[in-house]
Formats: C-alpha cells, sequence, structure tokens
C-alpha cells in the first residue's frame, strides 16, 4: 500500500489522516469504534466457517419446520411453486450441432419424451420403490430447503424387469455422508467428501445407515462407511450431490433458514409467552380486597388466617344476567384489566415476520398467505419479485438434478435401441439438451393477464411456447388439445360459441323456445 506523505515529505500516520478518533481508513474495520470493537468475527475457509457447524444447523433447521407452523408453510410454499406436481421433460436436441433438421428433432423429441414418461411416472425409477420422479424431485428439493443438500445415488438394477428400467436412483439422508471413522478434515477430505488438487469431488464416504439408527438398537453397519466414487471408470456418474456453493471451495451446503433462525426461534418463544400470558389473564375475572389485616383475620376466624382462606373458598358465587356479588363486610370488588396481548403485539410480530420473509427471499402476503392488506398493483409486484427466485430455484434444481438424472437415463434408453442417437457419445451435450416446465405462475386477475399475453405475443415480444410455460402447460399439447375440440365441434355442427355458452344462458334460451 503506498505512504501518504504530509507537506514535508515525511510518511503521515493514521491519527493524522483520519483524526484520533478513527484508526483505520474504513470505519467498518475499525478496532476502537464503540459500536463496532466487540464485533470480531473469524475469517476463515468457506469448509472452516461451516463443516463443524453444520450437524447444528442442520438439527435446528429441522426442528423448526417441525414445531413452528410458519417454517412449515414457507417450505411448502416454496416446494409448491418450484416443483408442485413436478418437473416435464421438454427434449430439445440441438439439431444443428448434429446436423439434423428441426422436423427430426420434433419428431425424436415426441418419441423421447413418451419413453421418459412411461419410466419417470412409475415408481420403477426409484430404487425404494416408493416415489416416482416428481415425488423424488419434490424431496430433494424439500431436503436442499431444510438440510442445505440433498444427496442421490443413481444405480444400476438390471433384475426390474422392465425396458429401461435398470436405471434407478437411491434418494440418501445427507446425514450419512462424514468422514469415515470420524476422521478430521484434511486437505483432501472434506465433510466426507475426497477432493482432487481443483477441488473437483473424487469419491464420497457413505455410512450404511444412518447415524441415529442407534436409538432403534440397529449397531451392525452404523460405524461402517462406503467409498462411492463420484464417476465409473468410463465416465458414468454415481452420485448426485445438490448443494448452493455460496463461497469458493465450499463442498456442503447449509440450511435456507440459517441466517434467520435465531429470529424465528425468538419469535416462537416471544409468541408462546405472549399467548400463555394472554390465556393466564382471561382466567381472572376480578380481586376481592378486604381492609382486615392478618392480625384483624386472626381474631375474627379462631386466630388462623388459613380458616379464612378456607371460608372464601367455600363462598360459591353464581354469576349471571343481572347478578349480585354478596361480599364480606369491608370487601371490595376489584375489576382485574389484563394487559395481555400487547396492544403492540400485531404490529411487532408483523415486523418480524418481514425480516424474515425477506431472508426467505419471500414477500410477507406469501409467506403468511394474507393478501388482506393489499392492492392488485402491490400484490402483483410482491409476486413478480417471488417468481423470480422461484425461477432461479426451479432452474438450479433442474440443471442440478433433473437434467443429470435424464443422461443417464437417455444413455440407457439408447444403448438398448429405444432411442436413435448414433454418436450420443461424441455429442453429449447435443443430444441430451432440454428443458423443464414447472408449475403455473397462476393468475391474479385473468382478464387482464389473457389480455396482456394475446398483446404481447402479438406484438412479438413472446411466443404461445413462453405463455404456456409461464402456466404450466406445453404449446404443443395445447394446440394438440385445441385441434381435436375444433374438430369435435365441426363434427357435431357446433361453433366455439355454441359449446362455451354458460348455463343461465342456455336455460334462458330454452324458456324462449318454450
Amino acid at each position: 500500500m503506498p505512504e501518504i506523505l504530509d507537506q514535508n515529505g515525511r510518511p503521515m500516520a493514521w491519527k493524522e489522516r483520519y483524526g484520533a478518533q478513527q484508526d483505520t481508513a474504513h470505519r467498518a474495520a475499525s478496532r476502537m469504534a464503540r459500536e463496532l470493537s466487540s464485533w470480531l468475527p473469524g475469517l476463515g475457509s468457506a469448509d472452516v466457517d461451516l463443516l463443524d457447524e453444520l450437524p447444528a444447523l442442520v438439527s435446528r433447521s429441522r426442528d423448526l419446520t417441525r414445531n413452528h407452523g410458519i417454517a412449515a408453510g414457507a417450505v411448502q410454499t416454496l416446494v409448491d411453486n418450484v416443483v408442485g406436481t413436478g418437473l416435464r421433460l421438454v427434449a430439445t436436441p440441438d439439431f444443428r450441432l448434429l446436423g439434423r433438421t428441426k422436423e427430426w428433432a420434433d419428431e425424436w423429441s415426441v418419441n423421447v419424451e413418451a419413453q421418459w414418461r412411461a419410466w419417470a411416472e412409475s415408481t420403477w425409477c426409484d430404487a425404494a420403490r416408493s416415489l416416482t420422479f416428481s415425488g423424488m424431485t419434490s424431496q430433494i428439493f424439500r431436503s436442499g430447503i431444510i438440510n442445505g443438500e440433498a444427496l442421490a445415488l443413481p444405480m444400476w438394477l438390471p433384475e426390474q424387469g422392465m425396458r429401461f428400467a435398470s436405471t434407478t436412483v437411491q434418494l440418501v439422508e445427507p446425514d450419512r455422508l462424514s468422514n469415515p471413522n470420524g476422521a478430521p478434515d484434511s486437505q483432501f477430505l472434506r465433510g466426507g467428501i475426497e477432493i482432487d488438487r481443483y477441488g473437483a469431488p473424487v469419491a464420497y464416504w457413505i455410512r450404511k445407515t444412518h447415524p441415529g439408527d442407534q436409538m432403534l438398537g440397529i449397531m451392525a453397519s452404523v460405524d461402517e462407511w462406503q467409498r462411492v466414487p463420484a464417476f465409473t471408470a468410463f465416465g458414468r456418474r454415481q452420485v448426485i450431490h445438490i448443494h448452493d456453493k455460496e463461497r469458493t471451495g465450499q463442498n456442503r451446503g447449509k440450511p435456507l433458514f440459517t441466517s434467520i433462525m435465531p429470529m424465528f426461534k425468538m419469535l416462537d418463544h416471544y409468541e408462546r409467552s405472549e399467548l400463555q400470558a394472554a390465556i393466564v389473564n382471561a382466567m381472572i375475572a376480578a380481586f376481592i380486597e378486604t381492609p382486615l389485616d392478618g392480625e384483624a383475620i386472626g381474631e375474627m376466624f379462631g386466630g388462623s388466617v388459613d380458616n379464612y382462606l378456607s371460608a372464601r373458598n367455600a363462598w360459591e358465587v353464581k354469576l349471571q344476567g343481572g347478578s349480585i356479588i354478596p361480599v364480606f363486610p369491608g370487601d371490595k370488588v376489584a375489576p382485574f384489566t389484563p394487559s395481555r396481548p400487547n396492544s403492540a403485539y400485531g404490529q411487532f410480530v408483523e415486523n418480524v415476520l418481514r425480516h424474515i420473509g425477506a431472508g426467505l427471499n419471500m414477500p410477507f402476503e406469501l409467506l403468511m398467505k394474507d393478501f388482506s392488506k393489499t392492492n392488485y398493483s402491490s400484490a402483483r409486484a410482491a409476486l413478480l419479485e417471488a417468481w423470480r427466485y422461484f425461477n432461479g430455484r426451479r432452474q438450479w434444481l433442474a440443471t442440478y438434478w433433473a437434467k443429470p438424472v435424464y443422461e443417464l437415463w437417455l444413455e440407457e434408453a439408447i444403448n438398448k435401441g429405444l432411442v436413435e442417437a448414433p454418436d450420443f457419445y461424441e455429442n453429449l451435450s447435443g443430444w441430451t439438451r432440454c428443458k423443464w416446465i414447472g408449475p403455473g405462475r397462476g393468475w391474479v386477475d385473468p382478464v387482464k393477464e389473457a389480455q396482456a399475453a394475446q398483446i404481447r405475443m402479438e406484438a412479438g415480444l413472446s411466443t404461445l411456447e413462453d405463455e404456456c410455460a409461464a402456466q404450466g402447460l406445453d404449446w404443443e399439447e395445447v394446440l394438440a388439445q385445441r385441434a381435436r375440440e375444433q374438430a369435435r365441434l365441426k363434427e357435431l355442427g357446433l361453433t366455439l360459441a355454441d359449446s362455451t355458452k354458460s348455463k343461465s344462458k342456455q336455460q334462458k334460451d330454452e324458456q324462449d323456445d318454450e
């Protein structure tokens, strides 16, 4: 760093340059400022900052989603909007790279998509025979939110009996990914992942059973690990590890709730305390004050205050409309006016939830499923902002989960002659190029948004494919269905107006005919 000289050519000290009260050029780096002096976080690598703390983060994230309704709802909202009922394959081979025509590509895609559906819509794609591909996609994404990562092992099980069902996927809890025998992290072994000198994964060390299975008495293989190479000798993927890399050199993922977890937990404590206080206050109707002191009470009730309390407890008052409450001589009934719930409770909780929503990249209205305090423009702006995040997450899920599985399945389908691809290994990227359609965005005002879609297409700013994809539809299927409907209408001698006439209009016409 170049020195700063004074007018006599001598180096200037920090205090001379920035004043006696500032020790650094950047105020944020000061170690003397009162508000910053105790703020001294460590400066570690991505793995050093995360790996030792990951078990605590994951366990707390799971507990939060188990026991806090808003956290559980936020996870479900993300799954519904990113995955929904599943991701639909749209095969788009790069016909130019492959030296083919667009017509050939369309025909090839129709065959591949049909073959894919036969595999993906059955439970044969799951090694555990319990989930379809859509079900596995939902579980992978949910694990990515709660655990920060998801783990799957592509397997080859030829004994299944389907035409191309040898390719299956085994979902694995990320807790099973760890260093064998509790070995410490090192230069080439990080959180159960072997890496090379460039940071690329070479192999994964996976426990044969979950470490928590010890609670079930399953001890035989709890402390046994299996080394699974990332790829086979001929290049076939053997492990799919999905996680976000926020920093260079980060080998494991962290839960989405990490940054807002303390606030979420404190909000939970605060809400339960307010609720408990409100319940206690609701159980107290009034206080009865007596002017007697302890000595007077003792003389009146035989020298014992307990006798006075027993008489009080035995005194029954029946409350009903217009009733008069009798009291002992000198007693005074004082009304109880509880201070709970706090008058600022609602606004305070709402502000905290807005902060939590920002940490989850989700607008408050969507986090709470409450649009009662917003108008059309505000709701649409909030949903558009949310959809930027949802689309990004969907692309991430498609790139690191759906497409690798599709590549593995397509390789087997081609090798078994179900799909034609003569130069598959030479042009792998051209053959496996694809898109994935997720759940529809939906409409806030269907009329306005349908008109806007029509205007965009007429102005050349959008296409039918884009508009259909935004609603979770395949444009070719839409056109094919419309063609069938129009042909059927023509066959029956009807028009589209006749087929869409409302029931009330039909009834009115029938009455007029009579």
